[in-house]
């Protein structure tokens, strides 16, 4: 392989960092436990081309918002000192592992590649699922793309809350099964505000680079100190709609999220007692990523018990 294609290797696979699709897999396999629950079967064929269809999405959107904080000048405000894992998008850009043009030519690609599968997916098993894979590739594509920029409006947040939880749980689920219902929407609350509270603590490292940038997210707007607050307001909506779940659905199973609790106590400390010390505070965004996966695994459980 010639050098220029192991740089072109090593940069998509940088911008796709699959690391983070347990943001998308978390709700995905919610969304087939259930459909398993209801029907007692899985389709597998359609369940692994609709998980590869939100991946691609996921690459995209990636792409997408790195060439657009690239020319903002976000990620080129992130100084040495604050770059981390959680900070300065994918850096690939920053790097020299990708040009602008190439990160454009990716989003492209893989938009129309899930695009493809959306409709193909429509048309041979459930119509609803083109509605429903429109809307959270809109809201992908245009969560940094002008000229919305959902992100630098204040809109990123829901977007993402709204995206990863109930659209991607209801999605899956009437791919499955053909039908859908609000119980079944409802369940992707929680994991609404657990990855909206991901999007959140991710946002600290970047905050000085953000407001240079104008990127006018929510916690710029509000500032750290009061961000915290809502970081652990963000935690307390996600358990107590755990237990919503268990009185709208009888399933006392919900509640097993509830074992992820101490770590969420803790890492709201955490991030209180470091707002100005950011190698420690960091370990309130690893916890957070970490919270997210429990609970996920603990609702698929769940999910399968209804």
């Amino acid at each position: 392989m010639s050098a220029e294609l192991k740089r072109l290797w090593s940069g998509f696979w940088q911008l796709a960092d699959p690391k983070i699709w347990i943001a998308s897999t978390v709700p995905m396999l919610v969304g087939g436990a259930l459909a398993y629950a209801h029907t007692g079967t899985v389709h597998l064929g359609w369940f692994g081309l609709a998980l590869i269809g939100i991946y691609l999405i996921e690459i995209g959107k990636n792409a997408v918002n790195e060439f657009v904080d690239f020319l903002t000048g976000v990620d080129q405000y992130v100084t040495p000192d604050n770059r981390n894992p959680f900070s300065g998008g994918k850096k690939t850009i920053v790097d020299g592992k990708l040009s602008i043009i190439e990160t454009a030519i990716i989003a492209f690609l893989t938009l129309a590649a899930a695009f493809w599968i959306g409709v193909s997916i429509a048309v041979f098993r459930e119509p609803t699922v083109f509605w429903i894979g429109m809307a959270g590739g809109i809201l992908a594509v245009f969560y940094s793309l002008p000229p919305f920029k959902l992100n630098y409006n204040g809109l990123g947040e829901i977007a993402v809350g709204l995206t990863f939880g109930p659209l991607i749980v209801g999605g899956m689920y009437v791919m499955l099964t053909g039908s859908l219902d609000w119980q079944v929407m409802l369940t992707g609350v929680p994991l609404a505000f657990l990855i909206t509270n991901v999007l959140w603590i991710n946002q600290y490292p970047d905050y000085e680079a953000d407001m240079k940038g104008e990127k006018r997210n929510w916690l710029v707007r509000i500032g750290k100190e009061a961000g915290i607050k809502l970081y652990a307001i963000l935690y307390a909506s996600a358990y107590a709609s755990l237990i919503v779940l268990v009185i709208v659905q009888r399933n006392p199973y919900w509640l097993l999220g509830f074992a992820s609790l101490p770590l969420a106590i803790g890492s709201v400390r955490t991030a209180a007692a470091n707002l100005n010390n950011l190698s420690r505070f960091i370990k309130a965004n690893a916890a957070t990523v970490m919270i997210y996966q429990i609970v996920g695994g603990t609702m698929i459980v769940a999910a399968l018990m209804v």
